[in-house]
């Protein structure tokens, strides 16, 4: 099973490149973030004629997460628990249950930028990844394989960032943004691309401004994070790094995780 996750920072205007990665890479899972659409306007029928069944968390102009799959999809949940007031849509999960396998609980998330920093936008970041992180205790306690998948907005480690020095300061690298990241991973997490890549820099981020892409000037935010009987499944994962080569890409590029 191969599960992908893909900022595509907007559906709607980058849908061609979208849609040949799919078709390339072929994920049987794939959430998506920054789909910048409310639900009626996702392009459903382009993913349904690949055979993927479609949920939308959809919000005007910002944000908005989908996941498709093809396989049986039950359970859905949209929105992070315990979100009274939060009219953000950053959240959507699933179980999905291949015929030939055991279920597998599928989040997709886009995790807020938190900048600037120190204000309201980063106290918004720090509540919503304690959400995060109560929300993937009590997962845990159903003992049942799961992944976490998204834009995490977070830089882990230095090794994440091209130039870590350009970073500090950021939300996204701040040592209270990181700290909290780590919880989560000691809750008994597994990061599936340093899994698979301990060493190497995997980053999935090139921003459009001072030639990023060129230089290779990337960070490592998109994440996959395996619950323990998940990472007992785990083959392999990786990040599609051609994909911001192309003709109008987003600035994120897919990464994936296959599970047996």
């Amino acid at each position: 099973m191969k599960i992908a996750s893909f900022n595509v920072n907007s559906i709607n205007a980058r849908l061609p490149r979208i849609l040949e990665w799919f078709d390339s890479a072929k994920p049987d899972v794939a959430v998506l973030q920054e789909i910048k659409c409310v639900d009626e306007k996702f392009p459903a029928l382009e993913f349904e004629d690949r055979g993927y069944n479609v949920e939308v968390h959809g919000q005007k102009t910002y944000n908005g997460v989908a996941l498709l799959s093809k396989y049986p999809i039950d359970d859905v949940m949209r929105g992070l628990p315990e979100g009274d007031g939060d009219d953000q849509s950053r959240y959507i999960e699933a179980l999905v249950m291949p015929d030939d396998a055991e279920p597998v609980r599928v989040g997709g998330l886009y995790l807020p930028n938190g900048n600037p920093a120190p204000g309201p936008k980063y106290d918004y970041k720090m509540s919503w990844m304690k959400r995060l992180k109560k929300h993937a205790r009590n997962l845990l306690e159903n003992e049942e394989a799961f992944v976490l998948a998204g834009d995490y907005n977070v830089i882990p480690q230095p090794e994440d960032a091209h130039d870590p020095k350009a970073w500090v300061g950021d939300a996204l690298f701040l040592p209270e943004t990181r700290a909290a990241f780590r919880e989560l991973l000691n809750l008994g997490l597994t990061d599936a691309i340093r899994q698979a890549n301990p060493t190497a820099p995997c980053f999935t981020f090139w921003d459009y401004q001072r030639g990023a892409w060129e230089k290779d000037n990337g960070i490592r935010i998109d994440h996959l994070l395996l619950s323990p009987q998940a990472a007992d499944r785990f083959k392999d994962a990786g990040v599609d790094r051609k994909e911001r080569g192309k003709e109008k890409p987003s600035d994120h590029v897919p990464v994936w995780v296959e599970l047996s």
